[in-house]
């Protein structure tokens, strides 16, 4: 495993990490179950993999559970990083909320299912308009006081807005949508973004020397060898609700995929290999959230820092999205 460290985070990151947005349960994703994921997870640490990224809404809760129960008897060996901010009813009505006394819920909540003492990094994980963020970084301030939280970090949020955190708290860290495919997306799940990832944030955290990480670095799959121009997943499947891996964008983002794949073809490599040696190349990316379903997948994931993509297709995969 290669890693990487940054100035605002004492600990060595693996450059491969692993997201936990799979592991929510089968209402939310396809194609695993518990005990799979339990396998999975302990295959990452086993292989060197100690960045994984976790939220509440992931399943409801259920990702943090599973999380924990994978990783009992070896928190020493991980970094965890989950977040705040969005909280659900009885009805399962998700809204944003980073009110000091939700964050404050939610961080118990948390511990609870994780099992854990601690969390390393602590993210708000959407913009809340109707509270000020000066207020929540007091809070978390305070949690990191308690010593239940370690670092603070920021998810889909604007470098404006951060800079506004700063003022109260030392952010440690921000997460965005960026791959291969979407270097400056403006939207995700048909949510606008207030921030253009390559443009805005890369030079952002460099200056800063804060950790930087990927979400989506694949394309929800995409970027791998099983999507067809059709019937990709179950009408249950998260993804259903990403406009652009449906319908006429869709068509776009999947011709694209296809000449990704001739090069890893030549290459005589998996095209996930391609798309996430492409992003540990990046000086301001640490640890790339990748997805995983399965001890193989997993092992494909960690297998991608064993080799390097070289300038000339480094360039023939940016022509190809520019």
């Amino acid at each position: 495993m290669i890693y990487k460290r940054v100035g605002k985070i004492k600990e060595e990151l693996s450059a491969i990490g692993y997201g936990c947005w799979g592991i929510s349960g089968t209402d939310s994703w396809t194609g695993t179950t518990d005990e799979r994921s339990i396998e999975t997870i302990r295959t990452a640490i086993a292989g060197g993999v100690n960045f994984f990224d976790v939220a509440p809404v992931y399943g409801l809760g259920h990702a943090e559970k599973i999380l924990g129960k994978a990783i009992r008897g070896q928190r020493e060996r991980v970094f965890i990083a989950s977040k705040c901010g969005l909280v659900w009813d009885d009805e399962h009505h998700i809204t944003n909320n980073l009110t000091p006394d939700s964050v404050e819920r939610e961080i118990h909540d948390s511990l609870k299912r994780l099992n854990i003492d601690y969390i390393d990094l602590y993210q708000c994980h959407w913009p809340d308009p109707d509270t000020d963020i000066v207020e929540t970084m007091k809070k978390l301030n305070e949690l990191k006081e308690r010593g239940l939280i370690r670092y603070i970090g920021l998810t889909n949020f604007s470098v404006e807005e951060a800079k506004r955190a700063m003022h109260v708290a030392d952010i440690a860290s921000m997460q965005g949508l960026y791959n291969l495919l979407e270097r400056n997306p403006t939207h995700y799940h048909g949510i606008p973004l207030e921030y253009r990832t390559e443009d805005e944030i890369f030079p952002f955290v460099r200056a800063y020397g804060m950790a930087f990480f990927p979400y989506s670095p694949i394309f929800q799959g995409l970027l791998a060898d099983k999507f067809t121009e059709a019937d990709n997943f179950d009408s249950q499947d998260v993804r259903n609700a990403n406009p652009k891996l449906n319908g006429e964008p869709f068509k776009k983002y999947f011709a694209l995929s296809m000449e990704v794949r001739k090069i890893a073809f030549e290459l005589g490599r998996p095209t996930i290999q391609v798309a996430l040696n492409y992003l540990i190349q990046k000086e301001a990316i640490t640890s790339v959230i990748a997805g995983a379903l399965s001890p193989e997948q997993v092992r494909q994931n960690m297998d991608t820092v064993s080799w390097q993509l070289d300038e000339a297709t480094l360039k023939q995969l940016n022509r190809i999205v520019e």
